[in-house]
């Protein structure tokens, strides 16, 4: 009878554990995923510019990223903890360091201990287990990997707090001054601090490269040969028409926070929403976000129209004339009720004078819409003309002589 009895208290106490662990795991990471098959609203937002958006959470934004145009906010600015939208700026240091060729995404990773007893949410990978940096990332931005993450930290500055702090240099660098990281995953710590802008424009950063869409288009995927299967927590990659990521986060700090990546007609959207009230809020907040984006605005990427302009005559320079090109293009957002006709008139300086450097300015595009000028794009020269002198011209007219 006593045997039973300790059998049966263990049992208990053993049960106690594991609801607890599955109770915290879910309160402070993105384990939840019990409504990860319900449809967002609907209903397509159709509100005006200017108008306010019922959003339950303490701070949004929408922001068209190449321009880094801002297009509603709300309470933008507030510090607020991110919890793993975190991960965007571990991802967007992986990116570069894939860019610059620090490694490939065939590289072998092995698992140290400490990226092994991460927690939260995890592929529960064991220390010293070898995965690839393919592998890692889908881990990582699918499900939103701590122990994946970690190491892919690891990988670039050999700690996690070497990484950390590599992460706070290029938030500095981008102007994300409201921003402080204390680790890379995004787990709950004092002073571990973002906003709603400063997360718009590291995901305006990330989503430059193309790559990192392999990964947050994804709804579904494998590890270890199939034996772990990855869901992605970002909902709209199911159910919102054009998006293309990119990152929710959960704690019981942050609440419920999602950077959603959208792209329509050419034109791409991120919606940052921090501090929802419930899961849905921040999936339903981001689409609302995003519909009143694509509603209301127009994006163009203008070029140069040069096909008049065949050469530019130079005055004393060994070569009469040179060829020019667009330095770049003009990115221009419009709201779609003045996106009226978009005109250009190329203006070439006259009277250009030898020297002449390759790449120097020697006139623009300005670009019209309507009447008004919003913006040009620089011709640059794509030739470097000498100017003409004496002893030039003395060497011309004794090579003539000489083939005289």
């Amino acid at each position: 009878m006593a045997d039973f009895f300790k059998k049966f208290l263990s049992l208990a106490l053993l049960s106690v554990l594991l609801i607890t662990n599955i109770f915290a795991a879910t309160v402070s990471s993105e384990c939840d995923l019990s409504d990860i098959n319900l449809p967002i609203e609907t209903a397509t937002n159709n509100a005006a510019i200017g108008q306010t958006l019922d959003i339950k959470a303490k701070s949004v934004i929408l922001m068209e990223p190449k321009t880094q145009t801002v297009l509603y906010e709300n309470n933008a600015d507030e510090k607020l903890s991110p919890a793993s939208i975190t991960k965007i700026m571990s991802l967007l240091l992986v990116m570069e360091a894939l860019d610059r060729g620090d490694f490939t995404l065939e590289t072998v990773v092995n698992a140290s201990e400490h990226a092994c007893s991460m927690g939260g949410s995890q592929i529960w990978l064991e220390p010293n287990e070898a995965m690839t940096v393919h592998e890692l990332l889908k881990a990582t931005v699918i499900a939103s990997a701590n122990d994946a993450c970690v190491a892919l930290g690891e990988l670039i500055s050999g700690s996690e707090e070497g990484f950390v702090a590599l992460m706070n240099s290029r938030a500095k660098e981008l102007g994300m001054n409201n921003t402080t990281f204390k680790n890379c995953t995004g787990l709950d710590a004092e002073g571990h601090l973002t906003t709603a802008y400063d997360v718009a424009i590291m995901s305006s950063e990330l989503i430059k490269h193309e790559l990192i869409k392999d990964y947050s288009t994804v709804w579904m995927d494998t590890l270890r040969n199939g034996e772990s299967e990855l869901v992605n927590t970002n909902k709209l990659v199911r159910f919102y028409k054009g998006t293309t990521g990119l990152k929710t986060g959960t704690t019981s700090t942050a609440g419920y926070c999602l950077s959603a990546t959208a792209q329509r007609d050419g034109m791409e959207l991120v919606a940052v929403v921090m501090s929802g009230e419930t899961s849905n809020d921040r999936f339903n907040g981001a689409k609302k976000l995003l519909d009143y984006g694509f509603a209301n605005y127009s994006f163009f990427e203008i070029e140069a129209d040069l096909k008049d302009v065949k050469a530019v005559p130079i005055k004393k320079g060994v070569a009469k004339e040179i060829k020019v090109s667009a330095d770049g293009k003009l990115n221009l957002l419009l709201p779609k009720s003045e996106a009226k006709e978009i005109t250009q008139k190329v203006n070439i300086k006259s009277g250009l004078t030898a020297p002449v450097k390759k790449g120097q300015v020697v006139g623009n595009a300005d670009v019209y819409v309507g009447d008004k000028s919003v913006g040009s794009i620089k011709i640059v020269s794509n030739d470097q003309v000498n100017r003409l002198n004496l002893w030039i011209t003395f060497k011309w007219i004794l090579y003539g002589l000489l083939i005289l």
